[in-house]
């Protein structure tokens, strides 16, 4: 529990835990969306902060921060993203189509049985990334669907993906969101809006029900953990034992075959298919 307790005291904007309690606060979630869009918010409704969005019971679920809909019916996707992730077997990035997933996700959630497509409300996928996932620089890269035959015409489907980079060195981004990125990369408090961000985070950190739901939910990640563990020493063991068996009925087989066994009595002896005991032998040839 102390070693929970310390990890609380340092969090900071990049924890998803805190970027969540922080976002949850109306002035600051819609002054970032007012700065960075360069738009006038009058209110936003939180549809659920951090709300798992499983469509199907084969799909994979996913949590998504902070969900709101504007006064205008847009709806807004925020994520804090610290790591550029790769899969460890295709070894590519995943944030290309996380985002794509996500956006799949929230139009499903979004669109009732029955209803029209063009009922679906603008969207916007908004992942503020502590590193520059393509090397450019920009403080912005900002997605729609374009034509490839005619760069020109954009499919007006309503659909924004926005990838922030805090560490971007150039384009046109206010000064408010200027000062965000370089609290989130930093700790820096250069304007009053990261005064505000700030003086919240730190009221989060007095608050004992805020810790406790922290240390609950670390609690039952580390179990979750624990138990995915557990479930791979388990699957990965039996996965050994029956390699081990392969190997043995295959070594019995040879064995079989050089004392002139037919193919058929290997067969009954090792449990092996007629096929099996006959590309053992002609391996053997």
């Amino acid at each position: 529990m102390q070693n929970l307790a310390t990890k609380f005291e340092n969090l900071t904007i990049q924890s998803d835990f805190i970027f969540k309690k922080v976002m949850s606060r109306k002035r600051i979630c819609i002054h970032l969306l007012e700065e960075l869009l360069q738009i006038k918010i009058a209110d936003i409704n939180y549809l659920e902060a951090e709300k798992s969005l499983e469509p199907e019971f084969v799909s994979r679920g996913i949590r998504l921060d902070i969900i709101v809909a504007d006064d205008k019916n847009t709806h807004y996707n925020l994520e804090m993203q610290v790591k550029n992730t790769k899969n460890p077997d295709t070894k590519n990035y995943v944030l290309p189509k996380r985002t794509r997933y996500y956006q799949a996700l929230m139009d499903i959630d979004l669109l009732q049985k029955n209803q029209e497509y063009d009922l679906l409300p603008p969207t916007y996928i908004i992942f503020i990334c502590v590193f520059d996932f393509f090397a450019k620089g920009n403080y912005v890269y900002t997605f729609k669907k374009r034509c490839l035959e005619d760069l020109e015409l954009e499919l007006p489907d309503e659909a924004t993906t926005m990838i922030l980079n805090t560490k971007g060195t150039h384009g046109s981004i206010s000064k408010d969101i200027k000062s965000f990125y370089d609290y989130v990369n930093n700790h820096v408090i250069n304007s009053d809006f990261t005064r505000q961000i700030d003086d919240e985070i730190s009221y989060l950190k007095l608050d004992s029900k805020v810790r406790r739901e922290f240390m609950l939910l670390e609690a039952r990640l580390l179990d979750e953990r624990r138990e995915a563990k557990a479930e791979g020493k388990a699957e990965g063991k039996a996965e050994g034992l029956a390699e081990g068996k392969a190997k043995e009925k295959t070594a019995t087989a040879k064995r079989l075959l050089s004392m002139g066994l037919s193919v058929e009595d290997i067969a009954k002896a090792t449990s092996l298919s007629v096929e099996q005991v006959e590309k053992i032998k002609a391996e053997q040839i």
